[in-house]
């Protein structure tokens, strides 16, 4: 892995500009330039992204997709639903960090009225379900949708993946196991890629999380054949950018069209989170005093959780 920031590698240029001094678009080209510059072919490659953030782009989030599936790379992005409902009578963990079903969402164990935000079905979640939840941006959707997709089995927290081993990272995905893509793809010299987003979408600083000896939170979820299920799920993101000194060593920096790009090792990342996160635990505190999953987090995470599976 690249540990140098390539500032100075710009994939465009200030004065190429397209027809009435707008910004030409990014390319095909451009794109598969961008991801041979980290090194990245060949390779599993988690994917946090905003398609805005390249200006205009020649194809679209397809085209993006395209473009790591040309170089030979396996693509896992995020693929989250809020099929959420409320804990069973009775059922309470401390330092779960509560939170209340939004309205409009599935509540109580019954569907929620219409389509709730982000296409999702009136139903509850199943792996072969296409819908993502509105905030996973253009990308992820089109992973999502894809015929070939593999998706995992997480009722709120699924990954989708394309390319040649994408059973072979989503196949372990479970209720119980959400962070199992991020851990496999560790296992196997992958990279997580930011493409025009910070710090707070990186979903594997939870996976450095759990090594730092932090329990994941519990949510109750409704599945599409009716039944309500536990599910683990990470903590509160807003405060992962002040882990950034921490992962320089693992980070290379480029630039594609308008969109900064931010590629880490994978494995380099989780153990150099772990151990920031195991030395100064309210690093990943987002400073809001009212943050019951920043402060339930920092405490460790909820006590008892195994038992809501016995």
């Amino acid at each position: 892995m690249v540990s140098d920031r390539m500032d100075s590698d710009r994939m465009d240029s200030a004065g190429d500009q397209g027809s009435y001094g707008r910004p030409a678009p990014v390319t095909a080209a451009m794109l598969r330039q961008g991801v041979r510059s980290h090194g990245l072919s060949g390779r599993i490659v988690v994917v946090h992204s905003s398609l805005a953030s390249f200006g205009r782009v020649d194809g679209g989030a397809a085209a993006v997709v395209q473009a790591f599936l040309d170089e030979g790379c396996t693509i896992v992005v995020p693929a989250f639903s809020d099929c959420r409902v409320s804990p069973p009578p009775g059922v309470r963990l401390e330092r779960n960090a509560e939170e209340a079903v939004p309205p409009g969402r599935p509540a109580d164990g019954q569907p929620a009225g219409g389509q709730p935000a982000g296409g999702q079905p009136a139903g509850g979640f199943s792996p072969g379900m296409t819908e993502v939840v509105s905030d996973m941006g253009a990308i992820p959707a089109w992973v999502a949708a894809h015929p070939d997709r593999r998706r995992g089995n997480h009722p709120l927290n699924s990954f989708a993946a394309l390319g040649p081993r994408a059973g072979e990272v989503i196949g372990g995905q479970s209720p119980q196991d959400v962070y199992a893509p991020l851990r496999a793809a560790a296992a196997n010299d992958g990279c997580v890629a930011l493409l025009g987003v910070g710090l707070t979408a990186m979903t594997i600083i939870h996976l450095a999380e759990q090594v730092a000896g932090r329990e994941l939170f519990v949510r109750w979820a409704l599945l599409a054949d009716g039944r309500q299920i536990p599910a683990r799920v990470g903590s509160c993101s807003e405060g992962f950018e002040r882990l950034a000194p921490a992962l320089t060593p693992a980070e290379a920096v480029s630039d594609v069209g308008r969109s900064r790009w931010r590629v880490f090792g994978a494995a380099a990342a989780v153990d150099l989170a772990a151990a920031e996160i195991s030395r100064r635990p309210d690093v990943t505190s987002c400073g809001d005093p009212s943050c019951a999953r920043c402060r339930d987090a920092v405490a460790g995470g909820p006590v008892g959780s195994d038992s809501v599976w016995a």
